[in-house]
């Protein structure tokens, strides 16, 4: 059975969630926790997601996020590529820590309701699992998103709040909202029954999300469309910040074929590029006139080693 396809385009909306390889661990502690969520972050730098829910199991994740940009694949193969790397380097295993292909659900942005659905689900997953007692306060479980909406100090700067916010009908950000929030989140835990349509299915929403999603998709081209459309994107990025890069360190585009592979300068451009864009090594060595990817991963490496 062929698998379904990705769909993006501009705003979109997902909840993703990705399992552990055959449901094993890939939260072994708190630090784990951390390096995810560090990850997490400079993701969203790369590809400018906006999270607006995210949930942390021992042996899964759920996000509820919104791509600006067309780039939930490519932002997806870099996070959960990095972050295996960075943990079996902690861990020293090796191999796969993601199974199969992680669930995307395509959320209905049209009307109020369905983005509150996804996140209210994400939230109350812990208790659902057991690990907070319906009734208690949903601050018990640290590693999701739902502290950060009570208490503002504990918000990274990628969490994105007032989409849920205001679809509670909570217009401002304010003590009084906040406690309005956590009241209606305490009643949601007497009763965090299953949502059939966030477990099922490829997205949620009204009945003509469908529709109006292929009517949405067929105006904008075939899929090698949307993919060059998406790619062009990133490479527009990643242009300008080698035209803005070369231009502050007083560079011409021939500088780039004169100077020495590994000049520092070659090497700051291609580390910016690689924390602010998804562009590959491939490309970075091509553009830079760095000659191979793995010269490119070496001195990365070393420049990061030292920092």
């Amino acid at each position: 059975m062929p698998r379904p396809l990705r769909i993006e385009y501009a705003r979109a909306r997902y909840h993703v969630m990705s399992r552990g390889d055959r449901r094993e661990t890939i939260f072994h502690d708190d630090a784990d926790r951390q390096e995810f969520l560090r990850t997490l972050g400079q993701a969203c730098f790369k590809t400018g997601w906006q999270v607006h829910a995210y949930c942390l199991m021992n042996n899964h994740f759920h996000l509820v996020l919104e791509t600006p940009q067309p780039n939930l694949s490519v932002g997806m193969k870099w996070l959960l590529g990095t972050y295996t790397q960075r943990f079996n380097r902690r861990h020293r295993h090796w191999g796969h820590l993601f199974g199969g292909r992680y669930k995307a659900q395509l959320i209905d942005g049209r009307s109020a309701g369905y983005l509150r659905a996804a996140c209210d689900y994400v939230h109350l997953n812990p208790v659902r699992a057991g690990m907070v007692r319906a009734g208690q306060n949903l601050e018990k479980f640290r590693w999701s998103s739902y502290p950060a909406y009570r208490h503002p100090k504990l918000r990274p700067g990628w969490l994105r709040l007032d989409r849920l916010l205001g679809e509670h009908g909570l217009e401002k950000d304010t003590a009084r909202n906040r406690r309005e929030f956590e009241r209606r989140m305490k009643v949601a835990c007497l009763e965090p029954g299953e949502n059939e349509s966030m477990r099922r299915g490829w997205r949620i929403g009204a009945e003509d999300f469908h529709d109006w999603l292929a009517d949405k998709l067929a105006r904008r081209g075939r899929k090698g469309e949307r993919a060059r459309e998406r790619s062009e994107t990133d490479a527009a990025l990643a242009e300008k910040i080698v035209r803005g890069a070369l231009s502050k360190a007083r560079w011409r585009e021939i500088d780039l074929r004169r100077q020495p592979k590994g000049h520092r300068v070659k090497v700051r451009i291609a580390r910016q590029l690689r924390m602010q864009t998804p562009m590959n090594r491939q490309w970075i060595a091509d553009r830079l006139r760095m000659g191979s990817p793995s010269y490119v991963s070496n001195l990365l490496a070393s420049v990061d080693s030292k920092l």
